[in-house]
């Protein structure tokens, strides 16, 4: 508790607390979607995925006291359908109104739980021959030219008339070479 006092007075990071504040939003998101169609394991790893991202920010220290809070407390939202009792008796504990079950649901903002960086599949012929890091919002022209540009890519082509390119946006670039 000390610890958690102490963050309040603490310069938080931009980063890590947008790193926080993602995690958290997608969580809200994930869970939400999860619980609508019933699956409560998968809401669990949700959360407990959040649990640990959670753990390893207050141990790095570079959070504010405000954006933890906020952290904590949908958290305990998110639990309180799946650990009524234990959901319950730490809203208490942590000084929030009485009971956990009469608050309203945590919202997410699709911009917060958007990600920066995406993992684009490169195929060659229907093979996949490199994944590559991009950034969110890439254009279909960018995706295609950074996967014409990958060196495995390259060593597939080579020697071969690049036929067709389809891009799946955030998905996949598929390269036909014949």
């Amino acid at each position: 508790v000390r610890r958690a006092v102490e963050m309040v007075e603490l310069d938080a990071d931009p980063a890590a607390v947008r790193d926080l504040n993602r995690i958290v939003h997608k969580t809200i998101r994930s869970v939400t979607d999860d619980l609508d169609a019933f699956k409560f394991n998968t809401s669990i790893a949700a959360l407990m995925k959040l649990t640990n991202s959670m753990t390893e920010a207050f141990e790095e220290g570079k959070v504010d006291g405000e954006t933890w809070r906020g952290a904590v407390d949908n958290l305990l939202l998110m639990l309180a359908p799946m650990a009524p009792h234990i959901s319950e008796e730490l809203w208490e504990r942590v000084g929030n109104p009485y009971s956990v079950h009469t608050q309203p649901w945590p919202s997410w903002d699709p911009e917060l739980a958007a990600d920066e960086v995406i993992t684009l599949v490169v195929q060659v012929n229907g093979k996949v021959r490199d994944k590559i890091e991009a950034p969110a919002g890439i254009t279909e022209d960018a995706a295609k030219q950074m996967a014409l540009a990958s060196s495995r890519v390259l060593s597939h082509t080579e020697g071969k008339a690049v036929a067709r390119v389809i891009y799946v946006p955030g998905r996949l670039v598929n390269v036909v070479a014949r």
